[in-house]
């Protein structure tokens, strides 16, 4: 009998202790609140897609060498060009801003974004055969695509420049950096340009903004432009990698007519970006000296260059207009190397 009295009161014991196990943790989820705050970070984090810098926006509160940088880009003719009032701050040679081919101050995709541009630097460059930095690579655009002269590499200026790509380049998410890297890529025509065809699609596509002649449309102000010229003195040189046929393509392949473009909503085919660059660039523009030095190795040339000396036989008609494909073939048999520019 004491033996079940004992029995008894032990299984007392742990009912009660069961029952006040549940009634703690019971308290606790009643308690619990969780925070609305992290709630709604997390919820914003997994649902708002990752997006460039907005810099209009975050003008004002940029560091000031950030905001110099854009100011550079953005009005490099007035800044730093022709239009400057100290003579001697008159790197670039012609009327374009940075801006007027790198789309957005910088961020727009498939227009040579800078939006994690310096995180690719140091890197090799095939035009000097050397490992170049960001600073070098800026000075290949002001020496072509802006038919100037260098920056030096520890001017307030180029510093300026720098900080302001590496402003865009923070913060990039790992899946979005090829996004924002050079072009778009087209399917190369087996035919070579036809300039009819070329000048049809420039009619039709390219003279509202840039006119019958190619020369573009100045800002108010006559100081840069709104919309570039294409050719002509007031354009980039024959040194630019621009003039060649197919990066011209790429670059209006995804950005081309303004505002109806985009890298992943294309407006031209592959064949009428081609041939619309194959026009553009059978125009005068100015001469860039010593091209013949460019591509130490000339087996790195890209086909499309414009300019000898080549590492094959082809004519410089075919390296200017294509056909590219039998060009592209010879590298890869000769040299196993593959092209696609």
């Amino acid at each position: 009998m004491e033996t079940f009295h004992l029995l008894v009161r032990r299984l007392f014991t742990l009912f009660l202790t069961i029952f006040a196990l549940i009634a703690v943790i019971f308290a606790g989820l009643l308690m619990y609140k969780p925070s609305p705050s992290t709630s709604v970070e997390t919820l914003v984090e997994s649902t708002e897609e990752w997006r460039p810098k907005d810099v209009l926006a975050e003008l004002e509160n940029m560091p000031e060498d950030v905001k110099y940088g854009y100011e550079l880009i953005a009005e490099s003719s007035r800044m730093m060009g022709p239009d400057a009032e100290d003579p001697g701050m008159r790197f670039t040679g012609n009327g374009l801003a940075c801006a007027n081919c790198h789309l957005q101050a910088g961020t727009q995709a498939g227009s040579g974004s800078w939006v994690g541009v310096t995180d690719r630097f140091p890197q090799f460059r095939g035009r000097s055969n050397q490992i170049g930095t960001i600073q070098d690579r800026i000075n290949g655009c002001m020496e072509r695509s802006m038919n100037g002269r260098k920056l030096p590499d520890d001017i307030k200026e180029m510093n300026a420049i720098v900080a302001y790509m590496k402003w865009l380049s923070t913060g990039v998410p790992e899946e979005k950096v090829d996004e924002y890297k050079g072009y778009v890529s087209i399917e190369i025509p087996e035919t070579a340009v036809d300039l009819e065809k070329g000048k049809a699609v420039y009619t039709k596509e390219c003279v509202l903004c840039h006119g019958e002649n190619g020369q573009g449309v100045r800002k108010p102000d006559g100081k840069g432009y709104q919309y570039p010229p294409l050719w002509g003195a007031d354009s980039y040189n024959d040194g630019a990698g621009m003039h060649r046929v197919i990066t011209a393509a790429e670059f209006i392949k995804g950005n081309m007519p303004f505002g109806q473009a985009s890298w992943d909503n294309p407006k031209l085919s592959d064949e009428e970006a081609f041939h619309v660059a194959g026009y553009i660039n059978s125009f005068e523009r100015p001469h860039k000296e010593n091209t013949e030095k460019d591509y130490p190795d000339l087996k790195l040339k890209p086909v499309s260059t414009p300019y000898g000396p080549w590492a094959d036989d082809f004519p410089a008609e075919q390296h200017k207009y294509g056909p590219f494909p039998p060009i592209i073939a010879y590298y890869k048999a000769q040299y196993g190397i593959t092209k696609n520019k």
